[in-house]
């Protein structure tokens, strides 16, 4: 995975590990005991996601293909699926609390830069 800062409407908030191949997205946060504040997991091509194998609740962003924030789901519990709303094209995973910490909303602008 490559990281990337991470933007929100033009304001830099932190990192994103970007999941750019179908093992990295397949994989993504299962086994791990948290996620670092500041960081995001960023999953390109994807519009729903998993909790399982998870240890730890998550916010997830979905995007759309002009970085518009679409939906926030948040404190997504282990073992539970969310699929995204028509349109998303790409989903961001964070640590549960991060999502309105950096408030993001729908309309916002999430970007990697």
């Amino acid at each position: 995975m490559r990281a990337a800062r991470l933007t929100v409407d033009g304001r830099e908030v932190g990192l994103a590990a970007v999941a750019s191949t179908a093992l990295d997205r397949l994989l993504g946060l299962m086994g791990r005991s948290e996620l670092p504040g500041s960081v995001a997991l960023w999953l390109p091509a994807c519009g729903s996601v998993h909790t399982c194998f998870m240890r730890f609740p998550i916010d997830v962003v979905y995007v759309n293909a002009g970085s518009e924030v679409l939906r926030v789901v948040r404190g997504l519990r282990p073992w539970r699926i969310s699929f995204g709303p028509r349109g998303a094209r790409q989903t961001v995973e964070l640590r549960a609390g991060d999502a309105e910490a950096l408030q993001l909303h729908p309309g916002a602008r999430l970007e990697l830069c």
